[in-house]
This record gives structure tokens, C-alpha cells and sequence, in this order.
């Protein structure tokens, strides 16, 4: 079964294939199916019930390895081959200054967190670097692709056990299936694996930055109304009360009520005008920035709004495509990767703020791992550092204007209170309202703990 899919080329799916064989099919996978997968909780165990702090979470995957050095736990007093280039500037976070190449976000440090002491046992292989960080579960040097036995990610997990939004899109990834690197396989970490495929997320393959960006699977052709196609969706109400009579009676209700959920999803005018990235004042637009990743984390936005759940940006068609700076480092970073996160990550705080949607919005910046203190001789690149790196996290029920742990004097290990992706991830859950202890179980009704090793770290949240 393929991945529920909104591909960057080939045909699009037609409405007509859409309602095939008594379902919405929708990119590659039923909706119904990707619907009904949020009715599910674990087999043998409910989920245990916490009072989320967190109603959504939007998770911006710097994929590549940012370096914290030059980012946001600079060494300004350290020797030129550690410091670098660039120069720190105040925050409104008194005595926390970031890179003078993150202006905006420095006037947002006061509502996050950094946590400066993270690490993990993954230097190499950047897949399997992400997948510990995206799902806390760290199983070494091992690439491969993503594959069915994997852990599941955050919003596949939401997507389990907690209660799907009417009308919404449970969880969504954009706006790449990153690979190991270029022409490889897909990294693993963003996928509902164990759970089935079912769970995994709903990608949006195409640039949100296009002049053309659309969505046509959530487009209602002039041939096809919302008008027409509810009465499709009756004409399926009434094929489908024959088979009730059957010995599968209870099947037949389950699906006929996930179809009826993905045709509401289908029509809702909140899904179809969260893909209307035309609909946001230019100047709005202009603030994220122009370009895919700004305008992926505008939509991310506006998904949240329309009722996701999850919304996941792997920032990397590839591994080595952009936060990967074995070379040119301080080029890189200073003339794209900085500007560009900057202004969509500082615009998306700033605008969840002033919509009143920051409380209940955790919004979490993460890597695969930082980048080494020392800099190469390769046009000054760093290399991969999995012994020490930053993070930061805002919202959703986390503590603001806080800092986590230190670093040494070098950025190089963890002087205070190292921690560790799996204890991020419990507190993730703790926020959403999942009890990261409980366990999930595959196909074969094997038992798998959410966060085999982790607790949550009860001193950030607010």
C-alpha cells in the first residue's frame, strides 16, 4: 500500500477515483482509513487520560545538523577556530544572545526555551540521527529507509490515541520525504510504522512558494460540487445498508462511518481554505518569506487552524542538502539558511502570539544532532557533533524565557544537566496529553513502549 501522497508530479488523483470502491481514496491511501486510524487506541490498554496543556504541535526538522555555535549557544570568548565568524546580539531572554543572523527571532527568545544540553549516541548516519530525535528511540549507526517495524513519530502516535478534530486532517508532513541523501531512501522518523501505514502522515509534496500551489485533491472541480458529491456519499449510505444485513455488520458500520468522516473532510471549507495560501495578506506572506520553507511553516499554520493536530517540515530535500555544512559553513548559513529560518520561525511565533494561539501551540525546533566546535579547513565547515547541541521549544505549555542545561566553554559536551532526545519526546506527549509509558502494538499484538527510555522534564512546563 503507498503512502497517502499529494505528489510533486504525475497525474493527480481524480475526484471520481476519490469515492472508488466505497471510500474517499485520497493520494495513495483511503482517507477513510487515515480517518479511522484516529479512532484507535491501544490494543489491551486505553490510553491514560492527562489534561493536555497542548491542543497542536508544529515541529520545524532542521534536517542536516544546525550548529548551535553559530546559532543560538555561541562561544564569543572561545579561540577563532571554535568561534567563528559570527557575532552575538542581545535577545528579549536578558543574558541569552543568539546570532546576529537571527534578528527576529531574537525578539522572540522571551516566550521559549532552549535546552543547550542535548545529546545522543548517533554521529554518523544522519537517518538514524533524526530517528532518535523524532521519536526518542535510538538504535545506533543504522540507516536503511524508513521501514514497517519502526517506532512511530509524534503525529501518528496523536493520531492513535487521541480523539481526531471534525473536519480536520490528523496529521501532516511537508514539504519533503527527506532522504538519506540524494537518490536515496526515505529517513525514517516521520512515519507511522508499527502502527500501519495507515498512520502515516499526509504529505504535501509541492511548493506552497509555487505561483500555481495547489491542492486539487481538496479542489472541487466545476464538475463536481459540494452539493454533488454529498449526494455520492448518499448513494454510498444506501449500497452500503445492504451489506449491514451480513455476519460483518459491525465492520461495515465502522467504515461506513470513517467514509462519511472522510467525505466531511472533504468538503470542509476550513481543510480546502487552509491550502489557500492566496487568501493570506501579502505582507503576511513577505514575513515568513518567500521561498518553500517560509511558506511551509505559513501553511503549517494555517493547518493548525483548520484543526491538524500534528504538522511536521523536514527542512532538507535530502540530508546533505542544506543544514549538513561540512563546507562553507558561515557562507551558507550567513547568505539562505539563517535568513530563511529566521523569518519564518520568528514570524510564526510572532503570529501565533497575536492570535491567541501560541498557549495552546508547542511549537518544537530540533536536528538530527549540532556540529563540531572545531572548524574544518574546508572553506571553514563544521562537521557532524552528536556530543553536545541545542534545541528550542515555545508554547503549548512550556515554560518561556528559560534555559536548559549548558554547554562547556567550547560548545563541545554538556556542563550541566545533560538530557537526551527520549526525555524531550515524554514531554512532548506529557503537553499533548499522552502518557508516554504507555505501549502500542503492531500487527502482531507485540507490545512497543511510546519512550522506551525517557521521563518527562516536569520543570519546563509552565
Amino acid at each position: 500500500m503507498m503512502n497517502s501522497t499529494i505528489a510533486t508530479s504525475g497525474t493527480p488523483f481524480s475526484r471520481r477515483e476519490l469515492l472508488r470502491v466505497g471510500g474517499a481514496g485520497v493520494m495513495g491511501i483511503s482517507l477513510a482509513k487515515l480517518l479511522g486510524a484516529a479512532e484507535g487506541t491501544t490494543a489491551g490498554k486505553s490510553a491514560s487520560v492527562i489534561a493536555p496543556k497542548a491542543d497542536s504541535c508544529i515541529i520545524l526538522m532542521l534536517n542536516g545538523g544546525p550548529s548551535h555555535l553559530d546559532m543560538w549557544d555561541m562561544k564569543p570568548e572561545a579561540p577563532d577556530n571554535i568561534r567563528g565568524e559570527f557575532k552575538p546580539i542581545p535577545s528579549t531572554l536578558t543574558g541569552v544572545p543568539v546570532s546576529e543572523h537571527l534578528p527576529k527571532l531574537s525578539q522572540q527568545m522571551h516566550r521559549c526555551t532552549l535546552i543547550r544540553s542535548m545529546h545522543h549516541g548517533v554521529n554518523n548516519a544522519h537517518a538514524a540521527a533524526v530517528y532518535v530525535a523524532l521519536t526518542g528511540h535510538d538504535r545506533g549507526e543504522i540507516g536503511g529507509g524508513a521501514l514497517p517495524t519502526d517506532n512511530p513519530y509524534p503525529g501518528a502516535v496523536a493520531a492513535r490515541l487521541l480523539p481526531n478534530k471534525p473536519d480536520a486532517l490528523p496529521h501532516v508532513a511537508l514539504p519533503y520525504k527527506t532522504k538519506e541523501g540524494a537518490g536515496g531512501p526515505p529517513q525514517p522518523g516521520f512515519y507511522g510504522g508499527l502502527l500501519g501505514r495507515s498512520y502515516d502522515p499526509l504529505w504535501v509534496l509541492k511548493d506552497p512558494n509555487a505561483a500555481d500551489f495547489s491542492v486539487p485533491e481538496f479542489t472541487l472541480g466545476t464538475d463536481v460540487s459540494v452539493e454533488r458529491l454529498a449526494k455520492r456519499g448518499e448513494l454510498l449510505t444506501q449500497f452500503n445498508s445492504d451489506l449491514r444485513n451480513s455476519p460483518s455488520r459491525a465492520s461495515f458500520d465502522a467504515m461506513d462511518k470513517m467514509q462519511h468522516r472522510a467525505l466531511d473532510v472533504l468538503t470542509s471549507d476550513k481543510v480546502r481554505s487552509a491550502f489557500r495560501l492566496d487568501q493570506e495578506p501579502a505582507v503576511m506572506r513577505d514575513a515568513y518569506g518567500r521561498n518553500i520553507y517560509g511558506q511551509s511553516t505559513l501553511l503549517a499554520r494555517r493547518l493548525i487552524e483548520a484543526g491538524t493536530r500534528v504538522v511536521t517540515l523536514s527542512w532538507a530535500p535530502d540530508a546533505n542538502a542544506t543544514w549538513d555544512t561540512h563546507g562553507s559553513n558561515f557562507k551558507t548559513l550567513k547568505e539562505t539558511l539563517l535568513p530563511q529560518f529566521d523569518s519564518a520561525c520568528g514570524t510564526l511565533l510572532s503570529d501565533l502570539a497575536q492570535r491567541s494561539m501560541l498557549e495552546r501551540t508547542l511549537v518544537v525546533v530540533t536536528g538530527d544532532f549540532g556540529r563540531t566546535p572545531k572548524i574544518n579547513g574546508n572553506n571553514g565547515g563544521r562537521d557532524h557533533w552528536n556530543y553536545c547541541y541545542t534545541i528550542m521549544l515555545a508554547g503549548g505549555g512550556m515554560k518561556a524565557g528559560h534555559v536548559f542545561g549548558a554547554s562547556d566553554r567550547t560548545g563541545a559536551f554538556p556542563a550541566d544537566r545533560p538530557t537526551s532526545p527520549g526525555n524531550v519526546l515524554a514531554t512532548i506527549y506529557r503537553l499533548l496529553g499522552i502518557d508516554h509509558r504507555l505501549e502500542l502494538y503492531d500487527n502482531l499484538n507485540r507490545p512497543h513502549r511510546i519512550v522506551p527510555k525517557g521521563d518527562v522534564m516536569e520543570e519546563l512546563i509552565a
